[in-house]
């Protein structure tokens, strides 16, 4: 029998949101209505200006092709436009931006092709899985520094990390504003991580993903708003999230003309790029879809202030998060010796919701569970229903 042990795959522990999804499912089968506010995957319909768009062009046979796997030239000049439209910042279609099967898939092939069994990354924990896990796959060591809420601790700690490392980490792997933890940052706090990075020359991966998703007149900065950032930084946006988009998998990488020929290279031998209606249709949704984006922005504040004030009036305190379509909940006092897998099984045997374990994203989360707002706001009251029946037992 050949040997059946496969290194890389061996490095990954268990997906623990597989755990949440296999009791979700049983659940469903056996009749029970379960309300699921576990994985961030939007409920509504992508734009319809896109979809016409995607039709029309997928009835052109030429357009059925292989594609490029650095993006068509089109896309990247609209994603240069959009930068410049909501960030001020001038990119160079030609060499600054390459687009990616969503964020997801950039992030891993980035760290594939720049790290090696010798480097390793700061990555901020808790975090989204693929941001530790992409160091992971790709050999290197991971240096998990904990979120703070003061970014200037945060920052510090950063700095303290680096010069406690026997060999200088590689690259600082950040996302704001946060999966999971909803945290948001201002330019200053990345002004300083520019600072640092420059300072011990280390690369910066900023995840800009949830920037769309803000409220209550906050407003998302760029990394690259910072100037000089382009001299050490990349950074990821995904159609994903704002446009309502997760099945089409369109996003891409802006910054470091190094870093970004680096993830072409390693493309061009792994893929031919996405299918070139979903490209073109992606150049309508950058155009053309402020206001649908505007929309789908108000529809997650109206979530949000329905399960966090509800959560809120059964007695579990919640602060309303200023950006993403999450809330991020420690779990209650009398739960925490539960952890979040434990607290999150019961939640779903018991109140008929699905939440994601705060596990699932580092250590440092298993005190806290996160509720994603991909439900309307009729199930978003059955489900505190559900959870104040729990709670008060």
């Amino acid at each position: 029998m050949p040997d059946y042990k496969f290194d890389n795959a061996d490095k990954l522990p268990p997906y623990i949101f597989s755990q949440i999804n296999e009791l979700k499912s049983k659940a469903r089968s056996n009749g029970e209505d379960i309300i699921d506010l576990g994985m961030g995957n939007p409920d509504q319909p992508s734009p319809h200006a896109v979809v016409e768009k995607l039709i029309e062009t997928v009835k052109n046979p030429l357009t059925h092709r292989y594609s490029q796997s650095a993006g068509i030239p089109k896309l990247r000049l609209a994603i240069a436009n959009w930068y410049s439209r909501k960030h001020g910042v001038i990119l160079d279609h030609e060499n600054e931006i390459v687009t990616c099967m969503g964020s997801k898939e950039g992030i891993a092939h980035l760290s594939l092709a720049t790290l090696s069994s010798d480097d390793s990354v700061i990555v901020q924990s808790p975090t989204y899985p693929i941001h530790s896990y992409g160091v992971v796959i790709a050999g290197a060591k991971l240096k998990s520094v904990p979120l703070k809420n003061n970014l200037d601790d945060f920052a510090n700690d950063i700095e303290t990390s680096i010069l406690s490392s026997v060999k200088k980490p590689k690259m600082i792997i950040l996302n704001f504003p946060s999966n999971p933890t909803t945290q948001v940052a201002d330019l200053s706090f990345f002004k300083r991580i520019v600072e640092i990075g420059k300072k011990y020359d280390i690369w910066i991966i900023h995840d800009l993903a949830y920037s769309d998703i803000a409220f209550d007149g906050y407003k998302a900065p760029s990394i690259l708003e910072i100037e000089g950032a382009k001299d050490i930084a990349v950074e990821f946006f995904t159609l994903s999230k704002s446009y309502n988009m997760p099945g089409w998998r369109v996003g891409f990488c802006c910054g470091n003309k190094d870093l970004i020929e680096a993830l072409k290279k390693i493309k061009s031998y792994l893929d031919y790029g996405t299918f070139t209606p979903i490209q073109v249709a992606a150049i309508k949704a950058l155009n053309d879809c402020d206001l649908q984006v505007d929309e789908i922005c108000q529809m997650y504040k109206s979530r949000r202030n329905e399960l966090c004030d509800g959560l809120n009036r059964i007695g579990w305190p919640i602060e309303k998060p200023l950006a993403t379509m999450f809330v991020w909940a420690r779990i209650p006092k009398q739960y925490e010796d539960l952890g979040s897998l434990e607290f999150s099984k019961m939640l779903i045997s018991r109140s008929k919701v699905a939440v994601s374990p705060g596990a699932g994203f580092g250590i440092d989360g298993d005190k806290y569970v996160r509720f994603s707002l991909i439900e309307n706001e009729q199930r978003i009251r059955q489900a505190i229903r559900g959870i104040k029946n729990t709670l008060g037992k």
